[in-house]
């Protein structure tokens, strides 16, 4: 069996107050954006496409990010390619997420407390955060969402939606059917492969979330032992701020 097909093993939930007391190096990489990629990447800015209020319809991440995203594409078999279905996130969109999920999460959970609603919806939606020492990580440019499809578009079939909340969108959910059938042993093929080739380029996942992988941000040193994270947050430069520092080097 080689790399590509090895068995995912459950892992446990971060400490996420251990992960946001990470130090950050902040390394000034900027955002790139992925549009004019060519293939065997594909981009599909998915909550742009879903019409949510600031949602950008380009994904951008660090520059860095963008050579794994590289490498990990170009590790799949002919005829498979990685979608990014989600990069850097502006705090607007991050807010929407995590105050939408919350909510259901009251109304389905109504004797529930704020502390119990903030761990559930922790599992997939992090708190929106700005702040320097703890930002949330598509905030920094190294986190992104991805999934496979073939040459067509046509998308592999993971086992669940992507942003699907349930059970079985743990990475390794899979892998505990005792007796997979050819639909459940597809799902299994796919999820090790995309895995594979993630972590292969450097990435690390976010166990409840197959298709949530990081770089460079705090989550990534959490799972990969680093002792500091190379990405704090991250903002797309404005042309103004741009023509002002500009100015500001034409001296006189």
């Amino acid at each position: 069996m080689n790399f590509l097909s090895l068995a995912l093993t459950t892992q446990p939930e971060p400490d996420w107050s251990r992960v946001q007391a990470l130090p950050i190096h902040e390394c000034d990489e900027p955002l790139v954006p992925l549009g004019l990629v060519p293939p065997p990447i594909r981009v599909y800015p998915t909550y742009f496409h879903l019409g949510i209020g600031g949602a950008l319809s380009e994904c951008y991440v660090r520059r860095s990010v963008l050579a794994r995203l590289q490498k990990a594409a170009r590790l799949l078999p002919a005829g498979i390619e990685l979608v990014v279905l989600d990069g850097w996130r502006p705090l607007a969109v991050q807010q929407y997420l995590f105050n939408t999920l919350t909510q259901a999460l009251r109304r389905h959970f109504p004797g529930e407390d704020e502390a119990g609603l903030l761990a559930r919806a922790r599992h997939f939606v992090a708190p929106a955060s700005a702040e320097a020492a703890s930002p949330s990580p598509h905030l920094t440019g190294g986190a992104v969402d991805v999934t496979l499809c073939d040459t067509e578009g046509g998308m592999l079939d993971m086992g669940t939606e992507f942003d699907d909340i349930g059970p079985w969108s743990a990475t390794a959910a899979f892998e505990a059917v005792a007796r997979p059938g050819p639909k459940e042993a597809e799902i299994i093929e796919n999820r090790r492969l995309l895995y594979s080739v993630m972590i292969r380029a450097g990435f690390s996942n976010l166990p409840s979330e197959w298709w949530h992988f990081d770089y460079g941000n705090q989550n990534w040193a959490w799972f990969t032992q680093q002792p500091h994270a190379l990405y704090g947050p991250a903002r797309l430069p404005g042309l103004a701020g741009r023509w002002e520092r500009q100015v500001a080097l034409l001296g006189g």
